[in-house]
């Protein structure tokens, strides 16, 4: 439940941050009138974002176990992919996406209400498929109510961070945020990744699944609360095959490095001033 918790604040609070951007926009431009037509578009995206969850739960569930198998394979590598270009994406358009998204709603506005409407659609429906995916994807082999649980909780801290934010009552620093909260996205990913590689290999898509690269069951009990968190939160299972493990090791570390790599790197030192050529005779 944390990753998928994780999951929904961060995916939530992209959600938030361009209504409101949208909305801030309009109101301080004496727009109020078009709130309605932005608001349409939200709401359209959010049916659609819901609509596609039940359809990747409900229909997954009639296909035989192999062809289960194969399609949660294939969502999970969707995710991976989703959540890479996410990461990446948000760090560098942190500090400009609501001047881009400013500029895209004037333009909007003076084509008509519906392109309003559904460039806060298009804005607002990426961000909800993409939730949507991530959740199937995280929220595979559970049974319990747990993942509803906790995207809800997710998505509605997101709500009351973006609406705090809207209202000026809190600050926070929108880089840092993305940047470790994007982190952590990027070992939930590599988990995910890990799970994909399980689904094809019990899909004998790809051979491998009794090769265990190593076997600590006895040391990591299944049942402990904190095996579950690890399981939960990025996917590590104490008999995992040396397939799922390469999988891990290969995305999650270059991933990771290249993702903090401006972090890492120490600006350099300035270079002292040069010194004005003497004048003495």
């Amino acid at each position: 439940m944390t990753a998928i918790y994780l999951i929904g604040l961060r995916e939530g609070l992209e959600i938030t941050l361009v209504v409101s951007i949208l909305v801030a926009f309009l109101v301080k431009s004496n727009r109020r009138p078009l709130l309605k037509f932005v608001w349409a578009g939200v709401g359209a995206a959010a049916a659609l974002s819901i609509a596609f969850a039940v359809l990747l739960q409900v229909g997954t569930t009639q296909l035989s176990t192999p062809h289960q198998e194969l399609v949660d394979a294939i969502a999970s590598l969707a995710a991976v992919v989703f959540v890479t270009v996410m990461i990446f994406w948000m760090r560098r358009m942190a500090r400009q996406m609501g001047k881009e998204l400013r500029g895209k709603l004037e333009d909007a506005i003076s084509v008509g209400p519906f392109a309003i409407a559904a460039m806060a659609f298009l804005a607002v429906a990426r961000e909800g498929l993409e939730t949507a995916i991530l959740f199937f994807a995280a929220a595979q082999g559970s049974t319990s109510a747990q993942p509803v649980i906790g995207i809800s909780l997710g998505l509605a801290t997101a709500v009351v961070l973006g609406w705090l934010l809207y209202a000026s009552a809190i600050r926070i620093n929108l880089t840092k945020f993305f940047t470790w909260t994007g982190a952590l996205l990027v070992l939930v990913a590599a988990g995910i990744l890990k799970y994909g590689v399980h689904d094809l290999q019990e899909a004998n898509v790809v051979p491998g699944l009794n090769n265990h690269a190593f076997d600590i069951s006895g040391a990591l009990p299944p049942t402990a609360w904190y095996a579950e968190l690890l399981r939960g939160m990025f996917n590590f299972t104490p008999q995992p095959s040396v397939l799922e493990t390469v999988a891990w090791v290969a995305y999650g570390v270059p991933v990771l490095v290249l993702f903090l790599l401006p972090l890492l790197r120490k600006p350099a030192a300035p270079r002292p001033a040069p010194q004005p050529a003497s004048t003495n005779a």
